[in-house]
C-alpha cells in the first residue's frame, strides 16, 4: 500500500550514478520535492529534471491522475520556479512503452500498445506507433479507465473479473488500432491464466488479425528505461534515438 519513488541520477551515455528508492504511505509534495532538492545538492552538475506520473498535465497542472492527491499540482512550474533548471514531466504508461520500444528492433510502421494494471489504481495505456508515442488531445490518448467497464479500480478484483476484463480491453485496443504487439505489465494472475482466457476469448470473437501478447510482471524496469530516454532526449534531442 505504500507508493514508490525512485531517484536516478544519469550521464549523456545513460550510465547510472546514483539511484536511491524512497517510499511514501501516500503521496506528500512537501516531501517529494524535498527529494529532489537533496539529490540536486549531491549532483550539481544536473542539467535536466525527468518525472514520470500516474497523470497527465495540461497547461501545466496535473488534472488526471489515480493518485488524487497529484491532482491541481502545477508541477513544472513549482520545480523550474525553485531550482532554476527545465523540468519535463510524463506518463508513467507513456515512459514504459518508450523504455520497452528503445530495446526493440521495429519496423518503421510498428504499433505497439502498453497496459498497465498497477494494485488497486485504475489502469493507463500507452501508444507508441510511427516512431514516437501518440498523446491525443490534451496528452489523454490512453486514459482507459474511462471506459465503460463498470469496474471499481481502487479496490481488489476477483481473478476472473480482472482476467474478463483484460481480455475486453485487448479486443478492444484491437479492434481500434489493430496493434502488432500489446504489452500488458501486472502481477494480479498468474500469465498463463491470461494466454489461456484470451485463445478462448478469440475462439469466441474472431477478428481479422490480432497482436503479440507480451506479458511482463516488472512495470518498473521499462519506466525507468523510458525515463531515462526521454530526459535524456529533452536535453538533447538528437544525442539519443530508438534503435
Amino acid at each position: 500500500g505504500q507508493d514508490l519513488i525512485t531517484a536516478t541520477v544519469i550521464n549523456l551515455e545513460d550510465d547510472i550514478v546514483f539511484r536511491e528508492e524512497y517510499t511514501m504511505p501516500i503521496f506528500d509534495q512537501k516531501h517529494f520535492y524535498e527529494i529532489i532538492e537533496n539529490v540536486l545538492a549531491q549532483h550539481a552538475s544536473i542539467k535536466v529534471i525527468g518525472i514520470g506520473i500516474p497523470g497527465q498535465t495540461v497547461n501545466g497542472e496535473i488534472t488526471v491522475s489515480s493518485h488524487q492527491q497529484l491532482e491541481g499540482i502545477r508541477m513544472i512550474e513549482d520545480l523550474e520556479a525553485q531550482f532554476g533548471l527545465p523540468v519535463m514531466v510524463e506518463n508513467d504508461v507513456n515512459a514504459a512503452i518508450s523504455g520497452y520500444c528503445a530495446k526493440q528492433e521495429l519496423d518503421e510502421d510498428h504499433c505497439v500498445i502498453g497496459i498497465y494494471f498497477p494494485t488497486k489504481y485504475p489502469p493507463g495505456m500507452g501508444i507508441y506507433l510511427d516512431g514516437k508515442v501518440v498523446k491525443g488531445k490534451l496528452g489523454m490518448a490512453g486514459e482507459i479507465k474511462y471506459l465503460p467497464m463498470g469496474i471499481d479500480w481502487y479496490n481488489s478484483l476477483e481473478k476472473e473479473t480482472f482476467i474478463e476484463t483484460v481480455c475486453k480491453m485487448i479486443q478492444t485496443v484491437n479492434a481500434v488500432l489493430a496493434p502488432d504487439k500489446v504489452v500488458i505489465y501486472q502481477k494480479m494472475v498468474e500469465e498463463d491464466a491470461v494466454v489461456q482466457a484470451w485463445k478462448m476469448y478469440q475462439a469466441e470473437l474472431s477478428m481479422p488479425s490480432y497482436p503479440d501478447i507480451i506479458l511482463i510482471d516488472s512495470f518498473q524496469k521499462d519506466f525507468e528505461a523510458g525515463m531515462r530516454w526521454l530526459t535524456l532526449k529533452a536535453l538533447e534531442p538528437t544525442l539519443v534515438q530508438f534503435n
